[in-house]
């Protein structure tokens, strides 16, 4: 039964993301502390502006630009995510073709880097809610579209705030009044810090850009799929 096989995997899921860091990761983290101090300002700038603008774009609904897909609702569930896989295959080949254009530029294009992934993420992350059948007209689900964006792209005791806010979502979406932009956009940049700063480096920029943001695809295809099972997995009694 495909629903059990869904279960089971996003148990384990859930089991990981709760996991409490490891040495090397809290190590890691003061390290990056360091990274993000010798940023230049202006990439902070950057970041800040390009994740201020799109958060609100996502809530005015502003960048939609996908439709309620109709031609989705005769598909089973696994038919579903085998679509969404292929759109995630995609997706990962278009980030890793940009990463290399604009990393083998240096800063200039590093700087141009991070809109359009940003942009590219979020077209993927609206074309899966209206695989699964979600309407991102609705003000709602665009906002449960910004919390798998964080889920995916945070540190581990703000992970584990939003997941737990995402696995009552029935419940909690009627006390949304506003995201908190600051702390997405703190959240997303110390995530990224490091391999961004790389694909500066004119040349080597263009092999960072391309894996990184090939595997920041993949990260983002594998939570946006789990939310959207546990979602699914709560309407149906299953959890």
């Amino acid at each position: 039964m495909y629903e059990q096989k869904m279960l089971d995997e996003v148990t384990k899921w859930k089991l990981q993301l709760q996991k409490k860091s490891t040495m090397f990761q809290r190590l890691s983290k003061g390290a990056q502390n360091k990274v993000n101090a010798m940023i230049p300002e202006k990439v902070h700038t950057v970041m800040r502006e390009s994740i201020k603008k799109m958060v609100q774009a996502t809530l005015v609904g502003s960048n939609i630009t996908t439709k309620k897909r109709e031609d989705v609702n005769d598909l089973s569930l696994e038919e579903k995510e085998k679509l969404v896989q292929e759109k995630l295959d995609f997706y990962k080949r278009t980030a890793a073709v940009e990463g290399a254009g604009t990393g083998a530029g240096g800063i200039l294009l590093g700087l141009a880097d991070f809109p359009l992934l940003l942009s590219i993420k979020m077209k993927f992350l609206f074309e899966v809610a209206s695989i699964y059948g979600y309407n991102v007209k609705e003000y709602e689900e665009r906002v449960y579209i910004l919390y798998i964006f964080q889920l995916a792209f945070s540190g581990e005791e703000h992970r584990r705030n939003v997941l737990g806010f995402l696995v009552d979502w029935e419940k909690n979406k009627e006390d949304i009044t506003e995201l908190d932009w600051q702390t997405f956009q703190q959240e997303y940049r110390d995530y990224i810090d490091l391999i961004k700063m790389l694909q500066m480096i004119p040349g080597f920029g263009a092999i960072v850009g391309a894996y990184a943001n090939y595997n920041f695809l993949d990260h983002l295809g594998k939570t946006a799929v789990n939310c959207y099972r546990l979602r699914y997995l709560k309407e149906q009694g299953l959890m």
